[in-house]
């Protein structure tokens, strides 16, 4: 494989988190409570992936949000009141990990004027990249790597090639209308020189049955691609279009990750989630 070599690689320390979105699939629980907050167990999703984040090194965390989602920012803040009610009390450990988090990482966040797709949301983050390479998590897929997370995956493929990276799954020829597919030729067993993306294309049109999931590595050009691009699928600023003339213009590899994803936009996924974390709990 022909890789960067001699080159210093600074550390991408940014994850951009798209969490403006209305979560009507999960409605009526979803229209007070952004579904980003619906636990998982004892932890919301949205926390799960700030932990992958920050397991991977990055600990900037940015959020794309939008209305009605105050209490992701709340979250990922001190409670005093609450920490001294159970100061003491054995219930105190179980916000150990959150504190790590708010200790360890900064957070920061701009709100998505409109909800019209996620072009439009990651193009909305740019003020909180700094022009900077950086990571983009949907909260909506729960993602358990094996051995390490996905992040980090992806983050050795960036570290050796120094482009964009998505996280990719084989996904049935019924499903290929919910994912955005690539078109690629394998550099690695796991691994593939993406040539093309289309979103949402039926089972006829659909190039391969590798679909993208909610982990990706970009660029700062992605920024210019995403200036270029129109409304597509569902009318909305679809990111798999600007990834496409990112993969034309540039390189954009897709790594099969090792591991488990569940759609937790979905009843089905989430039911799936839970079930999985639950067999796993110490509960």
């Amino acid at each position: 494989m022909v890789s960067v070599v001699n080159e210093r690689i600074e550390p991408i320390k940014k994850c951009m988190f798209l969490v403006a979105g209305y979560g009507t699939r999960f409605l009526p629980a979803t229209k007070v409570m952004p579904k980003e907050m619906m636990p998982i167990l004892d932890k919301p999703l949205v926390q799960y992936g700030v932990e992958e984040a920050y397991e991977a090194g990055l600990t900037e965390i940015a959020f794309v949000t939008g209305r009605r989602k105050r209490a992701i920012e709340d979250h990922f803040d001190t409670n005093m009141e609450l920490e001294a009610h159970l100061k003491g009390d054995p219930r105190e450990k179980s916000l150990d990990d959150l504190r790590e988090l708010i200790a360890k990482c900064t957070f920061s966040y701009t709100r998505q004027s409109e909800i019209i797709g996620p072009g439009h949301a990651v193009k909305t983050g740019k003020i909180l990249t700094s022009n900077e390479p950086f990571g983009v998590v949907l909260s909506d897929d729960l993602c358990f790597g094996t051995g390490k997370g996905v992040l980090a995956q992806m983050l050795d493929v960036y570290n050796e090639y120094r482009c964009c990276v998505i996280a990719v799954e084989r996904v049935s020829s019924e499903d290929t209308d919910r994912y955005g597919i690539i078109d690629g030729s394998p550099i690695a067993s796991n691994l593939f020189d993406v040539g093309r993306l289309v979103e949402k294309p039926s089972a006829e049109e659909a190039p391969s049955d590798m679909g993208i999931v909610g982990r990706y590595i970009l660029t700062p050009d992605i920024f210019a691609d995403l200036e270029k691009i129109e409304p597509g699928v569902g009318g909305e600023y679809q990111l798999t279009d600007a990834l496409d003339r990112r993969a034309r213009e540039g390189r954009v590899l897709a790594l099969e990750f090792s591991g488990e994803r569940f759609d937790c936009g979905s009843i089905e996924g989430f039911v799936q989630a839970t079930n999985y974390c639950y067999e796993r709990s110490m509960f």
